[in-house]
């Protein structure tokens, strides 16, 4: 070996073939291409959002009289507490599903929020919907607030984009890991009557379902000789006997006749809990509770579970397996960790020009009822006019001590009324995500 043998140089890299050198400088082009697409896109949302505050302006949305907004937020007045209702003895506040958080916990992007809200309540929901995916594509680390993903989920799910609401909540669940909301279609956000608004008798279970439940299904057979909507609440049941479970059936079944629409809160919560304690074979709970599991099923439109539990009923008492026929006017809710909740006033899907009839029907609401509960279920907007309007209203009967509710509001409606004041009048129970 030569002495400088071993100060060798360094082994030089054989040269770039011709296919590696185009491989190179189309990689370089594609980045180059992406950087400059990136940038038209913020610049395009940038003249998009003057834009829509330069027409809001211009609708002097701005201009409307009070509450007013911005910097300065409403005083909360203190309201007096009850000890029999659900919302006497808690401060007013603005609560995230179950999580009871202040309203300033809400405030992290104020101005952008705010100004989405008042151009989707205006009708402009391609603006607000571009604006929200500018907001969330900032916002994309575990600890970043989350209004804006609600207000976009809400968006698509309203819209009806079911596509770009499975490529958000791939986005969701890896962001925040953890699972994503489920989609919803619009036709189960509503079930057959979705324009109707008004009075809705609510009918909340709890403990065991036995023969004391009478009166409350006989209030219920009452009442929908006169409602076409019926909710009945069943987040707070823990134990189902057979003659219970008989009358329940029984109604079920008459109100389905009668072509009542139904509400059912935490019908998959009971449904659950029913499968879980027969046994195919086992005769002891009673044939009652095996066909209400069913008949359970049947309005949940879960036939092919129908079809498997009953033929294990067909086995267990030695009859013909009943058949599946499909529910009429059935919606699901949601199960609530809360108290059992009066009658509600059920809102329409979308409140604009002035309430209308609507206000009046409210007022009725109010003489009959010292706690009043909007079901915001089906509603998936409200212009800033009507808003205003119906703060007014509310403001006198929260001047008499009412206690006043929102449940179930959607995160976009839910930003207005933030934005509005409404969090010193009522409280706001965004469904939870």
């Amino acid at each position: 070996m030569g002495l400088f043998s071993i100060f060798k140089k360094a082994e030089t890299l054989p040269p770039l073939t011709d296919d590696e050198q185009a491989r190179l400088a189309a990689n370089s082009e594609a980045e180059r291409q992406s950087q400059a697409a990136r940038q038209r896109e913020i610049a395009r949302a940038t003249a998009m959002k003057i834009d829509a505050i330069e027409s809001a302006m211009a609708a002097d949305i701005f201009n409307l009289p009070e509450p007013a907004w911005g910097s300065q937020r409403p005083p909360r007045p203190p309201r007096p507490a009850s000890d029999n209702d659900e919302l006497g003895d808690i401060p007013t506040t603005l609560l995230l599903g179950d999580d009871e958080l202040p309203l300033a916990a809400a405030d992290a992007h104020t101005p952008v929020v705010e100004e989405i809200a008042i151009l989707y309540a205006n009708g402009q929901a391609a603006v607000a919907q571009q604006m929200l995916q500018a907001a969330v594509a900032e916002a994309k680390h575990i600890n970043s607030e989350r209004t804006a993903w609600w207000m976009l989920f809400d968006l698509y799910q309203v819209t009806g984009q079911q596509d770009a609401f499975d490529n958000l909540s791939i986005d969701y669940a890896s962001t925040f890991e953890t699972s994503p909301p489920a989609w919803q279609a619009p036709a189960a956000l509503a079930a057959a009557s979705p324009d109707w608004a008004g009075l809705t008798p609510t009918e909340s279970f709890s403990g065991v379902l036995g023969p004391h439940i009478a009166p409350q299904l006989e209030r219920l057979r009452q009442l929908a000789a006169s409602h076409p909507v019926l909710r009945l609440e069943f987040t707070r049941v823990a134990v189902v006997h057979a003659d219970g479970a008989a009358l329940l059936l029984d109604t079920l079944r008459q109100l389905q006749q009668q072509q009542r629409e139904l509400i059912l809160v935490g019908a998959a919560a009971l449904t659950a809990h029913l499968r879980a304690n027969l046994v195919t074979g086992r005769r002891d709970d009673g044939e009652a509770v095996w066909l209400l599991l069913l008949e359970l099923l049947q309005l949940q439109q879960r036939e092919k579970e129908f079809e498997q539990i009953s033929m294990d009923y067909c086995v267990t008492f030695e009859v013909s397996p009943p058949s599946f026929t499909p529910p009429h006017k059935v919606a699901m809710a949601p199960a609530q960790h809360v108290s059992a909740s009066p009658d509600r006033f059920m809102l329409p899907p979308v409140i604009e020009n002035q309430l209308g009839a609507l206000l009046p029907a409210i007022q009725r609401y109010a003489e009959q009822y010292p706690a009043l509960v909007f079901d915001c279920s089906r509603l998936t907007r409200i212009d800033y006019a009507s808003a205003i309007q119906l703060h007014t209203a509310l403001r006198e009967l929260a001047g008499e001590g009412r206690n006043i509710a929102f449940r179930d509001v959607n995160h976009l409606v839910t930003a207005l009324l933030r934005l509005l004041g409404y969090a010193s009048l009522a409280r706001i129970y965004p469904h939870k995500y």
